[in-house]
C-alpha cells in the first residue's frame, strides 16, 4: 500500500499531517492448529497482507481512531483512562486498539497526551488471518515506539493475547499474537507454547509458493465454537489427569494418549483430544521435513492436519473442505488444509509456482459450482513483525 496514500487520507480525515506510517502484518500457519492453547507447538509465520496506521499526536487526552474498512465516515475516540470496553455494535472494533493501552496503563506506563490514528487494512475481513491480532500488535508497537516505552517485543505478544482474552472475550492461545509480534522475512517460527521457546526456520519451499484460498464466508471465533473446543479440551485433560500427571494434551505423545484414553471415556472428547495429541506430534514432523527438503512429506502432513480437522474436531465444513479436497486433485500441489479457527475464513496450498494460475482457476471454478460465489486467492510474502515504513 501507498505511504503517501495513506498519508493523504488521513489528512482527508482529521485535517493535519500524520507524522509516521506502521504496519502490522497478518499470519498464516504452515501447521499447528488448535494446540497454542494446548500447551502444543505451532508453526507460523507473518504475511504481507496486514494492517497501516497513520499516526499523529494530540495535545489532549483524548485518543482517536479511524478505520478505512470500516462502512462508516465515524471518528471513534476515548479518554485515555476510560477502562471499559466498548460495547455498542459499531463501536466494537476499536477495542482491538483500546484493549492495548488498557492493558499497557494497567502495568504501570504512563500516556501523557493522545493521538489520531487512521488504519487501512489489507486482510480480507473474516478470512482467517489474524486481523485481530495485527491491530492488537500494531498498536502496541506503536505505543511502544511513540512513548519510548520500555517494554520487550516478545511482552507485547503476551499482552495482545490478553487484549483478546480478557478485553474482547475470545479465550484464544498465543500463537496469533505470537506470529504477528515475532515474524521474521523469509523464516516460520517453531513456537513451543507451554514453554514458550522458539526457533526461526527458513521456508526453503524452493519451486513452490504458499497460496492463500479465501472462503469468503466470514467466520468470528467469538460466535463460533472456538470457545466450546477449548472447554472440551480442558474436560478431557481433567480425565486424563486421574492417572496421568500432566499440565495440558501437549505433554503427550500418541502412544501414552493411546494407552490413557479409557480415562476419557466418551466418543466426543477422545476426538478432540486425538486431535491435539497428532496434530502436535505432526508439527514437529513438519519441521523436520522442511529441514530435510522433504516438501512431500510436508505436504502429506499438511493433508492429514486438514482431515483431522474436519473429522475429529469438526471445525471445517463444507467450504473450507471443498478448497482443500479439490486442491489435493490438481497438479504441482504439495498439499492443502484450513488454517485458523475454521468455521469459514481460509485455507493454505503449497503450489508449484508455474502451476499457480491453473490452480487457482481450477479450484476457483469448482468452489463457485459447489458453494455457489467466488473464492479468493492471495499470493503473500513472508515478512518481519511490526515496523515503521520508511
Amino acid at each position: 500500500m501507498d505511504k503517501n496514500e495513506l498519508l493523504a487520507q488521513f489528512e482527508k480525515v482529521y485535517g493535519v499531517a500524520g507524522q509516521r506510517v506502521y504496519f502490522s502484518p497478518g499470519r498464516i500457519n504452515i501447521i499447528g492448529e488448535y494446540t497454542d492453547f494446548n500447551g502444543g507447538n505451532v508453526f507460523p509465520c507473518a504475511i504481507s497482507l496486514g494492517t497501516y496506521g497513520v499516526y499523529a499526536p494530540r495535545t489532549d487526552n483524548q485518543i482517536r481512531l479511524y478505520s478505512v474498512n470500516m462502512k462508516s465516515d465515524d471518528i471513534e475516540n476515548f479518554e485515555i483512562g476510560d477502562l471499559k470496553p466498548e460495547t455498542e455494535a459499531k463501536s466494537k472494533w476499536i477495542n482491538y486498539f483500546k484493549g492495548m493501552v488498557v492493558q499497557l496503563l494497567q502495568h504501570g506506563f504512563k500516556f501523557d497526551h493522545g493521538f489520531d490514528l487512521l488504519v487501512h487494512g489489507n486482510l480480507p475481513y473474516g478470512a482467517g488471518l489474524s486481523s485481530s491480532a495485527s491491530i492488537e500488535l500494531l498498536m502496541g508497537y506503536i505505543l511502544k515506539h511513540e512513548y519510548n516505552l520500555d517494554i520487550e517485543q516478545i511482552e507485547l505478544v503476551k499482552l495482545g493475547q490478553k487484549v483478546e482474552n480478557d478485553f474482547v472475550g475470545l479465550n484464544s492461545g498465543i500463537m496469533d499474537q505470537f506470529a504477528v509480534g515475532m515474524g521474521k522475512k523469509d523464516n516460520a517460527i517453531l513456537l513451543d507454547t507451554n514453554t514458550m521457546e522458539y526457533h526461526y526456520y527458513p521456508l526453503a519451499l524452493n519451486d513452490y509458493t504458499v497460496v492463500i484460498m479465501n472462503t469468503n464466508k466470514e467466520h468470528s471465533l467469538i460466535d463460533s465454537k472456538y470457545n466450546e473446543r477449548r472447554a472440551q479440551n480442558e474436560e478431557a485433560v481433567r480425565r486424563l489427569q486421574k492417572g496421568l500427571d500432566i499440565k495440558a494434551l501437549g505433554d503427550l505423545d500418541e502412544d501414552t494418549f493411546d494407552q490413557y484414553t479409557y480415562l476419557i471415556n466418551d466418543d466426543i472428547l477422545i476426538r478432540r483430544a486425538r486431535h491435539v495429541v497428532i496434530e502436535n506430534q505432526r508439527t514437529l514432523k513438519a519441521k523436520q521435513a522442511l529441514l530435510d527438503q522433504d516438501l512431500e512429506k510436508l505436504g502429506r502432513l499438511i493433508n492429514a492436519s486438514h482431515i483431522s480437522l474436519e473429522y475429529d474436531y469438526e471445525v471445517t465444513g463444507k467450504e473450507l473442505d471443498t478448497l482443500a479436497s479439490t486442491a489435493w486433485k490438481q497438479p504441482g500441489v504439495l498439499g492443502a488444509r484450513m488454517i485458523g479457527g475454521g468455521f469459514g475464513g481460509s485455507a493454505i496450498a503449497i503450489v508449484k509456482k508455474d502451476q499457480v494460475d491453473a490452480f487457482e482457476k481450477n479450484v476457483g471454478a469448482t468452489y463457485k459450482q459447489t458453494i455457489g460465489y467466488d473464492a479468493e486467492f492471495y499470493d503473500a510474502e513472508i515478512v518481519d513483525g511490526p515496523h515503521e515504513v520508511k
